[in-house]
């Protein structure tokens, strides 16, 4: 068990976070090498969308927020906002921070739910990019770039 959850998509929105009522000591900037950010998770509220997911690659860092929760047990309260273990399973990965290397609980997307070819939405990429304190500038701009649908229009919006 860890006591540290890393997020590296949507959950990198502290305030989201808070609004889950997962409880935390503190958040520190995160990477791990070896894994790279990838939009290929299908979204268990919308089939024709994707969510963050984490996939191998060598060569690539994905970047995040390192939560030290209040205790162990607060990372089951993440389990029904990820559709754990349906649509992510929860594993245990090494965490590079000022701190050191943390072992820190990672969702990751499950093969029966990968898809190529669909995008986020522009309102989930927004809390990636509340995350910005905790990246890498590059890595900011990179966030930036991501192809995603256009804002939901307001109803009776033209």
């Amino acid at each position: 068990m860890s006591e540290y959850y890393f997020a590296y998509g949507s959950n990198m929105n502290a305030a989201r976070m808070t609004a889950r009522g997962l409880q935390f000591k503190r958040a520190l900037a995160g990477s791990i090498g070896g894994l790279r950010l990838a939009f290929n998770k299908r979204s268990a509220s919308r089939p024709d969308r994707t969510c963050a997911n984490v996939i191998h690659c060598p060569d690539s860092v994905v970047e995040g927020v390192l939560y030290q929760l209040s205790s162990v047990d607060e990372i089951f309260k993440m389990d029904p906002f990820e559709d754990a273990p349906l649509y992510y399973s929860r594993e245990i990965y090494l965490v590079e921070s000022d701190q050191g290397q943390i072992p820190a609980w990672v969702y990751v997307g499950n093969r029966a739910v990968l898809v190529d070819g669909l995008l986020p939405e522009h309102e989930y990429v927004a809390h990636l990019l509340e995350g910005r304190g905790y990246l890498s500038e590059a890595y900011f701009q990179q966030l930036l770039q991501i192809e995603r649908h256009p804002p939901a229009k307001a109803e009776g919006s033209v």
